[in-house]
């Protein structure tokens, strides 16, 4: 598929951020591939060699992926020094030898393939942040740094890999998932750039605010699943496909409207994943009806029964594989952390909710109504008797525009390095 002037779509937007942040494009990251677009792909594809049409075919968009993958393959010609490669990348050498962590860094071979890390952070956080870029993020990260492990804790409605990665070797073992509600996205960028800036820092012997991430590392495992709901995301940025083997139906509980960005929550069966797991089930089906909810639709609506979904099925499994100390689930909107289910006060709950809150400046606060059941922190706290938080990012309507998340990452970065000590 090529790309050129009037084309769009999230795909444009994620080319125009990556365009932007090499210096070569200086206008919106507006998914609109105009003449300044094209402009800043001629500019790229005079520093490629390529034919400068401004147009986006094979040749130009193998350029532009590696670049978005954030690192190119190198083959050492004689003379080589590792300090030479970095420095025709401008990238450093413990990067270089963080992803190639079977090389002898002062005795290169001829013909020996390294990766080589741009010097560029991977994750964007100024563009719709899409199950594509995830994938690619997760297993960008994976190669730079191969230390780390990632996975699939099962598989969405349609079949996307729902991804978890692994942080630390540490026995206090902690676990961060998002955008279990489509519209709140926003958490899946969130979750990712930390997990890149964690990487970082601890190849790097570097501190966090102050926290020491090496330790973190070797007292502490986190486990993060970034993005719950990768069909409801599709959905909500890149909108219904005719090919979507629940295209009537979608249309049907979508009140008959193609346009899935500003309403829908649930997942591709019309399930709103954040009430379906077993937690006072019964009880938020009970208050359905009076919340304009009959059944499969944009969001309220728990499923025929808990767990019937594979999303929530997966999330189930996975966390009762593990022993978790605590989970945070993230949310948006409100700046709000959530942290009772029912009567039940799991030891510790309130001092490390109180804890995070300070941390944040999120009011500390009980649900009520419907949004007191079926949740995941619920159904956690009712089945371990452990602390369990969603935490409500950002402030507004949802979708929170990307413009926020300079905010919400800065609120909660503290937050999320404590809650895998405290």
């Amino acid at each position: 598929m090529a790309y050129k002037v009037g084309s769009i779509g999230t795909e444009v937007k994620e080319i125009q951020g990556i365009l932007k942040k090499l210096g070569y494009y200086s206008g919106p990251l507006d998914g609109i591939y105009g003449t300044g677009t094209a402009n800043a792909v001629r500019l790229l594809q005079r520093r490629y060699g390529l034919n400068e049409d401004g147009i986006i075919g094979s040749k130009t968009y193998s350029v532009i992926e590696r670049l978005l993958s954030g690192y190119d393959y190198y083959t050492i010609r004689p003379g080589d020094t590792i300090s030479k490669v970095a420095s025709k990348y401008r990238t450093n050498i413990y990067s270089i030898i963080t992803a190639n962590n079977n090389i002898d860094p002062y005795s290169l071979q001829v013909g020996q393939q390294l990766i080589i890390p741009y010097s560029y952070p991977i994750v964007q956080t100024d563009i719709d942040y899409t199950y594509n870029i995830l994938r690619r993020n997760i297993l960008s990260l994976k190669r730079l740094y191969p230390f780390i492990t990632i996975g699939s804790i099962g598989k969405s409605v349609l079949g996307r890999e729902l991804y978890f990665i692994k942080l630390g070797q540490g026995s206090n073992i902690v676990f961060y998932n998002g955008a279990h509600h489509s519209l709140e996205w926003i958490t899946s960028p969130l979750l990712m750039k930390f997990t890149e800036n964690f990487l970082r820092a601890y190849t790097l012997k570097q501190t966090i605010l102050g926290y020491d991430v090496s330790e973190i590392w070797e007292n502490s495992t986190i486990y993060i699943v970034p993005m719950v709901n990768p069909d409801g995301v599709e959905l909500v940025l890149n909108g219904l496909s005719p090919a979507n083997p629940y295209y009537n139906n979608l249309l049907r509980w979508n009140n008959g409207s193609k346009d899935f960005s500003k309403t829908w929550s649930a997942n591709n069966r019309g399930v709103d994943l954040n009430h379906n797991y077993n937690a006072s089930w019964q009880e938020a089906k009970n208050l359905e009806q009076s919340q304009g909810v009959f059944g499969p639709g944009p969001t309220r609506y728990g499923g025929p029964y808990p767990e019937s979904e594979p999303e929530t099925r997966a999330m189930v499994k996975f966390t009762r594989g593990h022993n978790f100390r605590l989970v945070l689930a993230y949310h948006s909107q409100g700046e709000i952390i959530y942290w009772t289910y029912d009567d039940i006060n799991p030891p510790d709950a309130r001092r490390i909710g109180e804890t995070l809150s300070r941390a944040s400046g999120y009011t500390l606060e009980t649900p009520s109504g419907i949004t007191a059941y079926g949740g995941y922190k619920d159904w956690f706290i009712k089945e371990f008797q452990k602390p369990g938080y969603t935490i409500e990012v950002g402030h507004g309507t949802n979708p929170l525009p990307i413009s926020q998340f300079s905010e919400i990452y800065r609120d909660n970065i503290e937050l999320l390095l404590l809650a895998a000590i405290i």
